[in-house]
């Protein structure tokens, strides 16, 4: 697929929290599991709207795929629900596992609370990037 715009001209970043993490979250975008995504709304929005094109990068910092923002909510995070949890495409993909999972990320990265408001993104593949991409 060739893109109207050429993906060096986009924001880019990997997922997670690490190296380790950004590498399973891009596997899992890369399998088509992983078609969203969420963030404590105070870290603010990051650039992210609607239509938006960006470059998920892997751990090494390496572009690997574009993706396209699709949706954009905001929600409690005892507030969302399991299509989102299986849409975030992680561990068996169930609300019981998001719930565990993201309150460890959420901890380790500046704090949980039940009702802490996050971002909720969902967004598509919209090309892969070979792992020679030119960053």
């Amino acid at each position: 697929m060739v893109l109207e715009q050429d993906w060096r001209s986009l924001d880019r970043f990997p997922f997670g929290d690490g190296p380790e993490l950004a590498d399973e979250l891009l596997a899992l975008i890369l399998a088509g599991k992983k078609t969203a995504t969420c963030w404590a709304v105070t870290e603010g929005l990051k650039g992210s709207e609607v239509g938006k094109r960006w470059v998920a990068e892997d751990g090494a910092g390496r572009p690997r795929a574009v993706l396209e923002t699709i949706e954009l909510t905001q929600r409690r995070f005892d507030a969302v629900d399991a299509q989102f949890a299986f849409e975030e495409g992680e561990d068996d993909r169930t609300l019981e596992s998001w719930a565990r999972e993201h309150e460890r990320y959420f901890t380790r990265n500046g704090g949980y609370a039940p009702d802490m408001m996050l971002w909720c993104e969902r967004f598509r593949l919209i090309e892969i990037l070979g792992e020679g991409a030119d960053q």
